[in-house]
C-alpha cells in the first residue's frame, strides 16, 4: 500500500481526510493520522479500514523520523512555523511533501535540495493562498496564450458567514482563526498599483479604503487591501500589468465599524494590560477613553468616536455587550488585541447549526488584438455542517488532491513550489467543481479604473 502521513488533525484536515479516506480502496491508500491528540486523530479516521490514528508529538525528533521513514509521501497541516523541521526530515528521507501555508524563506532554501532529490515540495495549495492562485492563473495562462496582454489583476477572498446562518448586525462570525482577524492589515502599510500608479494604505487607514462588488445571488461586498498586493506580480507574470490589487472580503459596512476598534487601539498587539484577570468588559473599553467626573463609559465613547444614539455603529458596539460591567476578562499577561479576540469570539463563534461560506472574486483587464477586455470570475463555496465546513472544504481539498496527483505521477516537476503550473491547476480545478467548488467566468468590455486616461 502507499502511506500517506498526515501530520495535524485539527479543524482544516477534516475534508482532506475524509478524501482520501473516499479514495483509499480504489488508489491503494494507507492514512496515518498523527496529531498531539490521539482521541482527534482517531475521530478523523472514521473507523476506516485503511487509516491509522496515532499521538504524534512533533517535537519528538525520533518518533518524527520514524512515521516520515514509513511514509510515501507527507502531508503537514501543523502551524506554519513548524513546517520546516519536517520538510528538513523530508530531504533526509526522501519523501515529497505537500502543506497548505505560504512558502517561508528557510522552506525556499531547500529548493535546491529537493530538486537533487527529485522531490515535490508543494506549498500554498489551500484556499486562499491555493485556489486563488490556480484560478488566476488559468485565465491569466489563457491570455497569454492567445497573445494577449494583461492590465487589470484584481483578486479577493473572504471566509464568511453563510446567508442562513447570518444574524448578526456585523454579518460576520469567525470561520477561522479569530487572532488572524484582530490582527489583520497590521505590519506595514498595504501596497499595490492602480494605473501604473504605485498606493500605499497606513493600517490606521485601511479600513476606511474599500472596493465594493457584487456576487449574484449573494449581494454586495466590500474588500480592503492586504498587506502586500505585489508579492505574486513575478510569479504570476504581471510584472508590466497596470493595476494588480489584492483584498479580503466582507460584507459591506464591516470595514467601517471595524475601523472603530483600530482607531481606540483596541487592535494593538505590542503591550500588555494590566489586571486583565479581574477586568470587566467596561473597564477594558474605558482604557481608552478619556477621564471624565460624570459622563459613562458609553457616553465618552460616542463623544469620541462621534457616533450618534440613532446610528447602527453604535448598535453594532452594544451587540458584542462592550458595556457590560460584570463579563470579566478573566485573562492574565494579555494584549488589547487578545482581549477584543475573547470579546468577540463571545459573539462570533460559530453555534452548532451555523454554517459558513467562501466567496472568491477575480478581476482580469486584459488587450488582445487591439481590443480590450474584462474577465469576472467569482466562486461561492457553502458548509455543509461544523465538520465540514467550507473553509475546511477549501483549504483540504486541494491539499488532498494535490497529495494524489504527485502519487500518481501526474504532477512531476521538483522542487519548493506553489501550484501556478498547468499540470497542477489544471487538474485540481476540475476535480474541485465536483464538491461544488465552481468559478462563474463572464467576459465583458473593460472599463479599468481609467478609461479616461486621468493620471490618478
Amino acid at each position: 500500500m502507499r502511506n500517506i502521513l498526515i501530520i495535524g488533525a485539527g479543524r482544516s484536515a477534516s475534508s482532506l481526510i475524509k478524501y482520501l479516506l473516499n479514495k483509499a480502496v480504489q488508489e491503494n491508500l494507507h492514512l496515518t493520522i498523527g496529531d498531539l491528540s490521539l482521541a482527534l486523530a482517531q475521530k478523523k479516521t472514521n473507523n476506516h479500514p485503511n487509516a491509522t490514528a496515532i499521538a504524534l508529538d512533533i517535537f519528538d525528533k525520533n518518533q518524527r523520523n520514524t512515521e516520515i521513514q514509513k511514509a510515501d509521501i507527507v502531508i503537514s497541516m501543523l502551524p506554519a512555523h513548524l513546517h520546516i523541521e519536517v520538510a528538513k526530515d523530508c530531504i533526509v528521507y526522501k519523501k515529497h511533501m505537500v502543506t497548505a501555508s505560504y512558502i517561508s524563506d528557510a522552506m525556499l532554501e531547500l529548493d535546491a535540495a529537493a530538486k537533487e532529490n527529485n522531490l515535490i515540495f508543494m506549498n500554498e495549495i489551500g484556499l486562499d493562498p491555493g485556489i486563488d492562485h490556480m484560478s488566476a492563473m488559468k485565465i491569466i495562462d489563457e491570455v497569454h496564450d492567445q497573445g494577449g496582454k494583461m492590465i487589470l489583476f484584481e483578486s479577493f477572498c473572504g471566509g464568511l458567514v453563510a446567508p442562513e446562518s447570518d444574524n448578526n448586525l456585523w454579518n460576520y462570525k469567525f470561520t477561522w482563526a479569530p487572532r488572524n482577524v484582530v490582527l489583520a492589515g497590521q505590519g506595514g502599510a498595504a501596497k499595490f498599483i492602480q494605473e501604473g500608479t504605485y498606493k500605499y494604505i497606513p493600517y490606521h487607514k485601511l479600513f476606511r479604503r474599500t472596493e465594493f462588488m457584487e456576487v449574484e445571488g449573494y449581494g454586495r461586498f466590500e474588500g480592503y487591501a492586504n498587506r502586500d498586493s505585489l508579492k505574486y506580480r513575478s510569479i504570476y507574470g504581471l510584472d508590466d500589468v497596470l493595476t494588480l490589487y489584492r483584498g479580503t472580503l466582507r460584507r459591506v459596512g464591516f470595514s467601517k465599524a471595524w475601523d472603530m476598534f483600530v482607531q481606540l487601539g483596541m487592535t494593538d498587539d505590542s503591550y500588555i494590560v494590566d489586571n486583565t484577570e479581574t477586568m470587566s468588559y467596561r473597564s477594558f473599553v474605558n482604557l481608552f477613553l478619556p477621564y471624565h467626573p460624570t459622563d459613562s463609559v458609553a457616553i465618552k465613547l460616542r463623544h469620541v468616536l462621534k457616533i450618534d444614539q440613532d446610528d447602527v455603529m453604535w448598535d453594532k458596539l452594544v451587540e458584542l455587550d462592550l458595556f457590560n460591567p460584570n463579563k470579566i476578562v478573566g485573562l492574565k499577561n494579555v494584549t488589547p488585541a487578545q482581549i477584543l479576540e475573547k470579546i468577540l469570539t463571545d459573539s462570533w463563534t460559530l453555534q452548532p447549526d451555523d454554517k459558513d461560506m467562501i466567496v472568491m472574486y477575480h478581476k482580469f483587464g486584459f488587450e488582445i488584438n487591439g481590443v480590450k477586455k474584462q474577465i469576472d470570475s467569482k466562486m461561492v463555496c457553502l458548509g455543509d455542517d461544523q465538520t465540514y465546513t467550507a473553509m475546511a472544504k477549501t483549504v483540504g481539498l486541494p491539499v488532498a488532491m494535490a497529495t494524489l496527483q504527485i502519487l500518481n505521477g501526474n504532477i512531476k516537476t521538483p522542487g519548493v513550489q506553489l501550484p501556478i503550473n498547468k499540470e497542477v491547476y489544471l487538474p485540481i480545478l476540475k476535480e474541485l467543481e465536483e464538491f461544488g467548488v465552481v468559478f462563474h467566468e463572464k467576459e465583458m468590455h473593460y472599463e479599468g479604473y481609467n478609461p479616461n486616461g486621468v493620471i490618478g
